[in-house]
């Protein structure tokens, strides 16, 4: 049996199921972020739970998103290193239409590489954004809009 909480980054909704398997959570971008599905055992969430209750965090997201924040300024170096060897864009990358048109024009395609999100803007079509793109790599969250997505299947990588 699985207790599985969705908890929205932005600390609002809280949502609580009761499982016989692990259930996946769908990412669908939401703003500035994405909600996280993690699956706890009944002893984590009550110390959860407990440390909210003696008024260390505000709420279970805060704890969770204080955790993870510290865990990935813990390993900052290591983040900062894999970025730079592996040539990546580490936050916001926004792919415009003029800038897709200048890549056909100069006959070069793109690689998208971010650490973070990467967003096609609405306006690209998807004969566009094929002829201009070569791979598209994103850690973290990816939005284009469907015929965009669908005409990049085979260049986007995980």
């Amino acid at each position: 049996m699985w207790l599985i909480i969705t908890i929205h980054m932005d600390g609002t909704g809280m949502v609580r199921t009761m499982a016989r398997k692990p259930a996946i959570a769908a990412r669908v971008p939401i703003g500035d972020t994405e909600k996280l599905t993690i699956n706890l055992g009944v002893v984590d969430l009550g110390q959860i739970d407990l440390l909210v209750e003696e008024g260390f965090y505000s709420n279970r997201t805060d704890l969770i998103r204080t955790a993870i924040r510290n865990q990935v300024a813990t390993h900052a170096d290591v983040i900062h290193k894999s970025v730079a060897r592996r040539t990546l864009h580490l936050g916001l990358l926004i792919v415009t239409r003029a800038e897709l048109e200048r890549a056909v024009t100069s006959r070069t395609k793109l690689r998208i590489h971010v650490v973070g999100l990467a967003r096609i803007e609405s306006d690209v079509s998807a004969a566009l954004a094929r002829a201009a793109i070569a791979s598209v790599h994103v850690l973290g969250s990816f939005q284009a809009s469907t015929e965009v997505r669908a005409a990049l299947a085979d260049r986007i990588h995980p």
